[in-house]
């Protein structure tokens, strides 16, 4: 695909390097003569500088035979003209754009949507939205590292890290079965040490692997508790930082939590106050110590810090953790950072690049990719796609997994079809519109499991 990434942040400049290693044509559009320079001497991109929002630049870095334009500038309002641009006079056929501003979301029907529209933008992703989605299925899952939705929420994938006390930790994966006859699952992976192991039934689990398994919905607890003893659900939930990610997140969990936001800003507390029925709002620093102890910090649940400010957000979480904070869950959107606090004072790292690349890749990916999550820092990814066709048009369709080929470290770990959540065993059949769930530890795998699953013409 020839793509063009208007922006060389942190997400622009990730997602470039992941479209180039995968032999995409891809052309980057920045004002940062340095960011670009840094691009050119490692991936083999094109690069254009200027003002993204410019018919002349669009026009430079090939907007009028692009199959797909990304815009990921630090301005929503240049994304939105950009996008504009190249829809109306470039006919460009995929628009996608990264929006942050609430407002422009809040009118997201009439911006976006209602012909004729405003902005001609065919994705539109939100970065607030999807770190609060994430932020609020971890804090549903006590003891999950990470919680992925797949299927609308029918399947999900969940990373554990197996402890002392975990009735298989020690015993072969397949004694899954034995202890939970009523309960179908598939460990997609093990990582030990940062190595990813593709687990058979005679592989045993360690204390401190990280493993990821899936299973339907309703089921999740009860596989997380043979990996370790499930803690008692969370109550009490304290977030650091009244901004779009922390009011959101607010609102989505004080119908079933005791929630409490700290909010430096005055004016914005007053918001929160009125905006927020049944959430109570602090004004202060959350690395106030005396504020933390008087709002009883130590028997608290889930301590989010959600500002902004990494260094603030690192800082206040290592303070609230050391003052007795059950789990502490940290925004942090620089990545250098988080090998610095891998020392288990904080549990929990968010990145706001990493929800947002995984959001970006379900668009750009060939085939009938309906979801891409992006894992372990981008070595690994996790797919849902949907397998078309028959026997004869299909390398999947009316075969079982274990006839596939599937590529080196990849697992087929569920499939739903229809309503229907079926765990994928050696001998499962796909068919004709079902939607597969992949993980793959490689995610360099990921052209072959395309072709893997495409169409022949005959087919259409």
């Amino acid at each position: 695909m020839k793509i063009i990434i208007l922006g060389a942040g942190q997400v622009g400049r990730t997602l470039a390097e992941k479209l180039a290693n995968e032999a995409n044509d891809v052309t980057m559009v920045d004002q940062d003569a340095g960011h670009l320079k840094d691009l050119q001497d490692r991936l083999d991109i094109r690069t254009v500088r200027g003002r993204a929002s410019l018919p002349n630049i669009l026009a430079s870095a090939g907007a009028e035979d692009a199959d797909m334009l990304v815009a990921v500038t630090n301005s929503d309002e240049v994304n939105m003209v950009a996008c504009q641009i190249a829809k109306t006079m470039f006919q460009t056929p995929t628009i996608i754009a990264r929006i942050r501003e609430h407002q422009y979301l809040a009118e997201r029907d009439t911006l976006f949507k209602q012909e004729p529209r405003a902005f001609p933008i065919d994705v539109i992703i939100s970065p607030e939205k999807l770190v609060t989605a994430h932020v609020q299925r971890l804090i549903q899952n006590p003891t999950a590292l990470q919680v992925l939705d797949f299927a609308k929420g029918r399947v999900q994938l969940v990373a554990v890290s197996a402890c002392h006390g975990g009735p298989l930790v020690g015993k072969p994966v397949s004694d899954l079965r034995r202890h939970m006859p009523n309960v179908d699952t598939r460990v997609a992976a093990i990582f030990r040490n940062d190595r990813a192991i593709v687990p058979t039934g005679q592989t045993h689990i360690h204390v401190d692997d990280e493993v990821f398994f899936i299973a339907a919905q309703p089921d999740i607890n009860k596989v997380m508790s043979e990996l370790r003893r499930l803690e008692k659900p969370y109550k009490r939930i304290m977030i650091a930082g009244g901004g779009n990610i922390g009011a959101r997140l607010a609102r989505n969990l004080r119908k079933d939590f005791r929630v409490k936001i700290i909010e430096r800003g005055l004016e914005r507390c007053e918001q929160l106050a009125d905006a927020l029925n049944g959430v109570i709002i602090l004004h202060g620093s959350a690395s106030d110590k005396d504020l933390l102890i008087e709002e009883n910090i130590e028997s608290t649940d889930v301590f989010c810090a959600l500002t902004n400010d990494d260094e603030a957000n690192i800082m206040a979480s290592m303070l609230a953790k050391r003052l007795g904070v059950r789990t502490v869950m940290t925004l942090i959107s620089n990545p250098a950072y988080v090998d610095l606090i891998e020392d288990g004072s904080i549990d929990i790292a968010i990145s706001p690049q990493q929800s947002t690349i995984s959001s970006l890749l379900t668009h750009v990916r060939r085939g009938d990719i309906v979801n891409v999550h992006s894992l372990r820092r981008g070595a690994a990814e996790a797919i849902e796609v949907v397998a078309h066709g028959d026997p004869k048009t299909s390398k999947v369709v009316g075969r079982s997994i274990d006839q596939i080929g599937l590529p080196e470290g990849t697992t087929v770990g569920a499939i739903v079809r229809g309503d229907e959540v079926i765990i994928a065993h050696h001998d499962t059949v796909i068919k004709n519109d079902d939607h597969c769930i992949l993980f793959l530890t490689d995610r360099h795998m990921i052209h072959d499991v395309e072709r893997l699953f495409a169409v022949t013409l005959g087919f259409f």
